[in-house]
């Protein structure tokens, strides 16, 4: 990483600020001197400590290329001629359902918002990622290697945005950085709104990783940081683990 001045800090942008995650990584990347462009379907969160943040709707960005247009000049309006120093795409939705109940509607929405939408982004913003030898950097899943009942379209998403971490890697060779991080579980507001009530569920799932816990939002703030920053140069097309060991673990009925 290098910023497009020496007197100016670097910069990134966050899609997804509004959930935990997102929160997450504007808060490491502010708390570390960037300036962030933040974006989310929703509106700004009052405490979301970011420089600007832009309304948008991924699924809009892919469908309707003015909207998408209007998203990405206002994006490069606000780097006002700099580099981009980091693409955090973060964004994502998660629809279940299986083989028999999967509509049409269900994977186009998954794979416009978790797939198309990164790599437009990533498109758009090409010149200024290469002005500042920035870097590009996917929040897939641990569903892009294992999975479960139900999760077929967002399994699917992010195994293919995995995919494209390690194809566009290749593609852009050294002009701009590709890599992704594959969490596991993560203590989310949302996750943990959907354990209320069942603590001997939420307390399986911990017990499902190795480490008898499951992720914090903080912890893969951090892995982002220190992947877009200085010192990790040589990690490209890498698509890094952050599960608490439960990839390593065979479950076995024996």
């Amino acid at each position: 990483m290098t910023t497009s001045a020496s007197f100016a800090p670097p910069t990134a942008v966050v899609t997804g600020a509004a959930g935990g995650i997102g929160e997450a990584l504007v808060l490491a990347f502010h708390q570390a001197g960037y300036e962030v462009i933040a974006s989310d379907v929703v509106a700004r969160p009052c405490a979301l400590p970011c420089t600007d943040y832009i309304q948008a709707d991924l699924a809009r960005v892919v469908a309707d290329e003015a909207y998408a247009d209007t998203i990405f000049r206002a994006i490069r309006g606000r780097l006002d001629g700099r580099g981009l120093d980091a693409l955090i795409n973060n964004a994502a939705i998660q629809i279940l359902g299986g083989a028999e109940s999967l509509t049409r509607v269900d994977w186009h929405r998954t794979l416009d918002v978790n797939l198309l939408a990164p790599f437009l982004f990533a498109q758009a913003l090409l010149a200024q990622l290469e002005a500042a030898r920035g870097c590009v950097l996917n929040i897939s899943s641990i569903h892009a290697r294992l999975t479960k009942k139900n999760f077929v379209a967002y399994a699917t998403s992010k195994a293919a945005l995995s995919g494209m971490t390690r194809a566009l890697a290749v593609d852009l060779g050294p002009r701009v950085r590709v890599n992704a991080i594959e969490p596991a579980a993560i203590a989310t507001k949302m996750l943990q709104e959907g354990f209320s009530g069942k603590p001997t569920s939420y307390r399986q799932l911990q017990d499902c990783h190795p480490l008898q816990r499951i992720g914090q939002a903080t912890e893969l703030a951090e892995l982002a940081l220190a992947i877009a920053g200085g010192g990790m140069d040589f990690l490209h097309g890498a698509c890094v683990g952050l599960d608490g060991g439960i990839g390593a673990r065979l479950f076995d009925p024996a």
